[in-house]
Parts: C-alpha cells; sequence; structure tokens
C-alpha cells in the first residue's frame, strides 16, 4: 500500500517517537514533580532546553555519561538555573504508560503493508540494556521493522543523522516517510529534510491526521 502526498511523494514508511506518541508523555509526570516541590512551572524542560545538544540529557540519551554521573551533573545544571533538581528523582518520572490506540494504528499500517521504524531518544541503565524493557513495552517494540535507540547509537533526535540513519535501515528517502513526534524541535529538522510530519498533541486527532495523510482507517 502506498499514500501519494500533496508534494507528489509516495509515502511507504511511517517513523514514530516512542515516549509521548506510543507511550504517554513524561510531561506530565514533570509538572507533578514541579507542583509537589514548588517548582516554576516549565522548569524542568527548561533545564533540558538549555545547550539542547551538550547539556546532561543529551550527553545521557547518546550514552556519553551513565545514569549515576547524570544525576549529579543534572543536579548542578538546574542549580545554575535557581533550583537544584537530582537527575535519579527525573529518571523515576519517566516510564509512561502504552496508548493502546496508537498500538492499534501501528498494526494497522503495518497490515497495510508500510515499512515502520521507532525513532526513540532513550536512555541505558548503568551496565547493560535500555533503561524502559517492561514487558509491555518490548512488546510494541518487537513490532518495528526498524529500532533507532539513541543509547545505542550515540546520536540523536533532532540531529539529522538519527533521520538519514533511519531512511537508510528502511531503504527509504526522506520524502517516502511520515513522521510522528511530540515535540516541534523534532520534526523541524524531519519537515526540512522532505519528510511529512506529524505533531502529537491529542493523541486522537494525530492519529486521525495520519490516517487523512495514508487513506487509512486506523481506528
Amino acid at each position: 500500500m502506498t499514500a501519494i502526498v500533496e508534494s507528489g511523494a509516495v509515502i511507504t514508511a511511517v517513523l514514530w517517537d516512542f515516549g509521548g506518541v506510543i507511550l504517554s508523555s513524561p510531561f506530565e509526570a514533570f509538572r507533578h514533580y514541579e507542583d509537589s516541590r514548588g517548582l516554576p512551572a516549565g522548569f524542568i524542560r527548561g533545564v533540558n532546553a538549555a545547550d539542547p545538544h551538550a547539556n546532561a540529557w543529551a550527553r545521557l540519551e547518546r550514552s556519553e555519561i551513565t545514569a549515576t554521573e547524570f544525576d549529579d551533573i543534572f543536579a548542578r545544571e538546574s542549580a545554575a538555573l535557581g533550583h537544584e533538581v537530582r537527575g535519579a528523582d527525573l529518571l523515576g518520572l519517566l516510564a509512561g504508560e502504552v496508548r493502546a490506540e496508537m498500538v492499534t494504528a501501528l498494526d494497522r499500517v503495518k497490515a497495510a503493508g508500510l515499512a515502520t521504524a521507532c525513532l526513540t531518544n532513550n536512555i541505558a541503565r548503568d551496565g547493560a540494556g535500555t533503561y524502559d524493557d517492561r514487558p509491555e513495552v518490548a512488546a510494541v517494540m518487537a513490532r518495528f521493522d526498524v529500532v533507532l535507540e539513541s543509547s545505542r547509537l550515540g546520536v540523536r533526535k533532532p540531529e539529522p543523522a538519527f533521520y538519514t540513519l533511519a531512511c537508510e535501515r528502511l531503504g527509504v528517502t526522506p520524502e517516502n516517510c511520515a513522521f510522528l513526534d511530540d515535540l516541534g524541535v523534532n520534526l523541524k529538522p524531519a519537515r526540512a529534510m522532505g519528510m511529512t510530519t506529524i505533531k502529537v498533541e491529542d493523541p486522537a486527532l494525530a492519529i486521525a491526521e495520519l490516517g487523512a495523510v495514508l487513506d487509512l482507517d486506523l481506528s
């Protein structure tokens, strides 16, 4: 099955972010944490946005530092911005819930014959394996044709090399791809490369938008 978008490109592959798309967003957990400790709203995201390619979060997702090192480095970075937050506290907030409706959409995309890839900025535990190895997460990951994990590759979204590698592994061009992510900063380079991008804020709306792009019923 193929779908043709306005540019005339044929969509043959769908790329999916994981946390915030397949899983519920960790940002809600961040907001509860901030509220419970009297931190300014959006403070944690603000720390993550400061020096975004070289800060503690970026380095952890590229496995350049360990989770133990992240705990101290993030504490220093957040303290420099006005409020100390231990990195270890944040790692405990990352386990979102699998969105069943997104998994159904993924299954329908696969059944239609389109290639699929998961592009995830994730974290490796100290030792081996990724930070989130829950059985329900592994079951979803096993559905994708290709899985790209920042913690294993040493490159992360929004670095263009991450998207290029996904296309190479699927044997497609960016123009052949639709890409879903919950962060505009991750969608921007993908769109510049020629991908059809969908921002996931309300999952139902995002699924409907993808269904319209592909001319498929994904519910």
